[in-house]
């Protein structure tokens, strides 16, 4: 029987890094996990690809997704919808792979009450002021939405006492040195490791 992988979880306040993060965290030669790409209403950054960065869709077609209970979570985010479908998570799970979520807040917090077996990291900025900086550094928001997601950062931040672990983002090798040394202190819980060995003994118990 083919063991269940692990579901990570990243997450943290709009513009802490998340993305930067994770893609560096993927480029490393020892990391072989499943991105679960997310799906969102928003529309397109530059150089961001449908089906490789998120599945962009309509507003329409999301809804139509939560009324059939097709996804794992989903929040509404500065007016957008984010979410990760249900289906493709499961199938790769149950395949043995390990699956890398990086969602918002929200999001996560659905995961966690479906699937408390995941792992949960949350991406910490040094402080609000670098976080508005690096908001504005990005370039792709109104000033007007950029406060409205500083004030929305200053509550998320707060539910940093829903995850597991948190890791600061002030350098991006830093954080995916952390990331990565969280993956394996958690290969060797105990929780984790029993069951394989209950079952060489014939004990199910």
């Amino acid at each position: 029987m083919v063991k269940r992988g692990m579901l990570i979880v990243l997450s943290g306040p709009s513009g802490v890094g998340k993305g930067t993060v994770r893609k560096a965290l993927f480029n490393e030669p020892d990391v072989d996990f499943q991105y679960s790409i997310s799906m969102t209403t928003r529309k397109p950054r530059d150089g961001e690809k449908n089906g490789v960065d998120y599945f962009f869709v309509s507003k329409e077609e999301f809804e139509e997704k939560i009324k059939n209970g097709e996804m794992l979570e989903y929040a509404k985010y500065v007016d957008n919808y984010y979410g990760t479908p249900l289906e493709y998570v499961n199938q790769t799970l149950d395949s043995g792979r390990d699956v890398f979520l990086e969602i918002e807040v929200n999001g996560a917090m659905q995961v966690r009450a479906n699937s408390p077996e995941g792992v949960f990291v949350f991406l910490t900025p040094p402080d609000l002021l670098e976080l508005r900086n690096r908001l504005i550094g990005r370039g792709t928001d109104e000033m007007d939405v950029i406060n409205k997601r500083i004030h929305t950062a200053v509550g998320e931040i707060k539910m940093m006492r829903n995850y597991d672990y948190a890791v600061l983002n002030d350098k991006v090798e830093n954080a995916v040195t952390n990331i990565k040394n969280i993956v394996r202190s958690e290969r060797l819980k105990v929780t984790r490791v029993m069951p394989d060995y209950l079952s060489m003994l014939g004990d199910e118990d």
